[in-house]
Parts: structure tokens; sequence; C-alpha cells
């Protein structure tokens, strides 16, 4: 609808500079088709063609999503474990010990003494007396009595009693006897005997080649050129060109030549040995055994018996009396003394004083000592054992499955479009091109 008014306005636009013959012939619109039958004949006037309006149907495409059931295929694995006997390796290490020297250098400390002259200043302390005079205040307490009269209350008790009736049930016992037949377990034994294994472990000696480092101490000569202003000119060995003396001095020292033995070691494992023997065991088991008891039993029946008692009971009357009594009370007064007391105080005088003191020191010296350590080492052999490993397979499956899509489709229908024209365009002069209306 919106798309024919845009239509409509081009085609007036373009009446305008058309000539009559133009307008008689379009009506006024962008072609034929959007006009009636009747208002686009041959013979037809502009004025006629303008008053006409009709119905007419327009052909509309719709886009419906229908659903739509369809079947697929899907693979699902399973899982599916098993155990699976695996034969494998296993390392097992054992630690051995071989003998190696070795020289530690170990300090010998020793403890010395110096004497060391200081001065220290004492304090000299002396305790001095001053007297104090100062007055004082001292309480005085005295103790009076007045009469007070006031008046109490005396309860008078006494007892009264009274016959009361009553009624009680004396228990009377009795002892009968019945027969209760019960059960008893006596226990008995009976030994058997089961195979039992047990693992022992026997020694096993095997000689093996070991590579040990050792060596051995080297004495070494060596001379070392020295300061020839410090040595004799008789020491002199040789003389450089400049005329000076050059010496030397002898220096023994030690070196470690090392070197690679092959040497033979014991060492023993244990090798695991399995055993059975018959070990004895006891078996208890109860047995019952029934026997029949006399079991007595009390039968308590009561009977009733009246009786009559004197019950006391208590009556209390009160009596007024009017006592004095004396309440003492206690007064205070104070008085004024004058003391001398003695006040001590300390005075401190410092005095110098020589003294001499051992201070002690230390002293280090190192000496070399030869050690023998135990150095380990790991042997390792392979043992065969046989392990249970879990297995993991997948077995594919197929399945199939229903499933719902939506498939599009194409809906064509027709629709009534209105068309009305307005009544006298050219009634005025200079009116403009027609236009269409759809309702």
């Amino acid at each position: 609808m919106r798309h024919t008014a845009w239509m409509v306005l081009a085609a007036g636009l373009i009446a305008l500079s058309w000539d009559s013959q133009a307008d008689a012939f379009y009506c006024g619109a962008a072609s034929a088709k959007c006009c009636p039958t009747d208002a686009c004949a041959s013979g037809g006037s502009y004025c006629a063609a303008k008053r006409c309006c009709g119905t007419r149907y327009q052909t509309i495409r719709e886009t419906v999503w229908e659903p739509q059931t369809y079947n697929c295929c899907r693979t699902v694995y399973e899982q599916c474990c098993e155990q699976v006997p695996v034969s494998c390796t296993r390392n097992v290490y054992e630690t051995c010990y071989r003998d190696e020297c070795y020289t530690v250098c170990k300090p010998c400390y020793q403890t010395c003494y110096r004497d060391v002259c200081c001065t220290v200043r004492k304090p000299c302390f002396q305790t001095c007396y001053r007297d104090v005079c100062c007055t004082v205040r001292k309480p005085c307490y005295q103790t009076c009595y007045r009469d007070v009269c006031c008046t109490v209350r005396k309860p008078c008790f006494q007892t009264c009693y009274r016959d009361v009736c009553c009624t009680i049930c004396k228990p009377v016992y009795e002892t009968k006897c019945r027969e209760v037949c019960c059960t008893s377990y006596r226990t008995e034994s009976e030994t058997c005997y089961k195979d039992v294994c047990y693992t022992v472990c026997k020694p096993v000696t095997e000689t093996k080649q070991v590579q040990v480092c050792t060596g051995d101490w080297v004495t070494e000569t060596k001379q070392i050129p020295c300061d020839p202003s410090c040595a004799a000119p008789s020491a002199c060995t040789s003389t450089t060109g400049s005329g000076a003396c050059q010496t030397f001095r002898t220096v023994c020292c030690r070196r470690w030549v090392p070197r690679v033995e092959t040497r033979n070691v014991c060492c023993t494992r244990m090798v695991q040995e399995v055993c059975h023997r018959q070990q004895p065991y006891t078996v208890c088991r109860r047995v019952p055994v029934t026997c029949v008891k006399q079991v007595p039993y009390t039968c308590v029946r009561y009977e009733q018996q009246s009786i009559s008692k004197r019950v006391p009971y208590t009556t209390c009357s009160w009596t007024c009396e009017t006592v004095t009594k004396r309440v003492p009370y206690t007064t205070c007064s104070w008085t004024c003394e004058t003391i001398s007391k003695k006040v001590p105080y300390t005075t401190c005088s410092w005095t110098c004083e020589q003294i001499t003191k051992r201070v002690p020191y230390t002293t280090c010296t190192m000496t070399q000592e030869t050690r023998t350590r135990q150095v380990p080492y790991t042997t390792c052999r392979q043992v065969c054992e046989t392990k249970m490993v879990t297995k993991t397979t997948c077995t594919p499956r197929v399945i199939t499955e229903t499933k719902v899509r939506c498939v599009p489709r194409t809906v064509c229908r027709r629709v009534p479009v209105q068309t009305c024209c307005p009544t006298d365009p050219c009634a005025q002069p200079g009116c403009a091109a027609p236009s269409a209306c759809t309702q």
C-alpha cells in the first residue's frame, strides 16, 4: 500500500509537465494497471476516471516453519575393564659400607692468663641522723551508755494430744516353690591342626670386586726465593745482572697422590624361603544341658487393721513485755602533742683504688689427625614380579535417535485491496495530479 502511494505521487508530478492528451491516457497514475478498466478506455475523460473506485486482489507470500521428524544414527562408545597380568622388573637397592681414611685438622684450645692493672672507684656510704619536731593529733575514745525502753513479744508454746483412728495394711508373707526348666551350657574343647606358611630369611654371602679410590702422601722439596736483604751474604746462590744477591730457602710439603684399587668385598644378602608347619589350635564349642530346678518365690498379701493413736500438736500464744536495756555508744576527742624524732639520711663518698686482675685469653693450635669413616654405596639388583594391570577397551555401538527440526515453507494467499479516488479533482483550476489511497 505504501509502495502504491509513492507510485501515484510520482505519476502526478510527471502529469504536470505533460499535455492534456497524456493526462487522459494514463488517468494521472504511473501505469494503466493502477486504474479501473473503464477509466483507462480510449474515449474516457480525466475527470470521469478520477471519480471511479474499485477493489483489487494482491498476492502475498508468507514463510511458515513446519516441524519435521527425522532419524539419525549416533555412535556410542562403551568402556570395558579387565585385569591383565603383566611381568615387570623391579630394582632392589642395597646399601653397603666401605672404610675410608681421611685427615682432619683438630683445634687444641688452651686458656692463658695475663695481669691487668686498673683503677676502680668504691662508694663509701654513711648513715647520719637529724632531729625533726612535729605535732601529732591523738584520738581519745570514751564509751558511754544510755537506757532504751522497748517492747518485745514472747511466744508461749503448749503441746496437746488428740486421738486419731486409721487403717493400716499389714503384709503377710508366704513362701512357695515352682519347677523351672533351665538350660545350661558346658564347654567342650577339641584340638585341630592347620597348615601355616611362614617365610624365613637365609643369609647368602657373595664376593664382589669394588673400585676403591685411595692414594698415598708424597713428600716434595721445593726452593722458594726469599728477600736478599734478610739473608746473610754467604747464603747467596746466584747473582743477577745488576749485582743483587738472590737467596732461596728449602720447603718440604706433602702432596696426596690418588689411585684406584680393585678390592674384593664380601656382601651378605638375605634370601627369603617359604616353609610349612602344622600349627595346633583349639576349638571350643558350647553344648546345651537341660535341668529342672525348684525355684522358691514369695507371695505377699495384705490384711487391713484399724488402730487408734494419739497425735501430738503444738499451740502458740504471744505475750507482750516491756524491757529496758543499756545501749553503749563511743565518743571521740582529739588532743595535740609535740614529739621529736630522729630521721636517718645517707651520705656517699667515692675513693679510688688500684687493683690487679687476671684476664683469661684462649690460644688455638691445629693438629692433624687421621680418622676412618664408613662410606655408604648402593648396589642394585633386579627382581622379576607379576602385577595385575587394569586394561580399558572402548567398544563402539550405533544407536538410532529421533529428532525434530523446523523446515521453512512458502504459502501464497490473496488479500483484497480497496482503491478510491477523490471526487471532482479538476473542479478548481490548477489542481494537482490525482492520488490513489488504499484502505
